[in-house]
């Protein structure tokens, strides 16, 4: 079992980028990951949400380096 972000963390953080109208600071994307609801899902489970949604999410341990690069491939 694994903890799975529901919605995807890039979605939340790109939304309350765009509600602030700059960019997040790193405690801000921490405290975003910290606060974000997760389930358990299995491995397999997660890996089916992740294809239906047709990208990978970023991963809870190393958010604030993805979300870097995720926002310059977003915006």
């Amino acid at each position: 079992m694994v903890p799975t972000p529901i919605p995807a963390l890039v979605a939340i953080l790109l939304n309350k980028e765009k509600e602030k109208g700059s960019p997040l600071t790193e405690n801000e994307v921490l405290d975003i990951r910290d606060n974000a609801v997760c389930m358990m899902l299995p491995i397999s489970a997660r890996e089916k949400i992740e294809e239906s949604r047709g990208y990978l999410d970023l991963n809870p341990e190393y958010v604030w380096e993805q979300w870097q690069q995720a926002r310059i491939e977003l915006n």
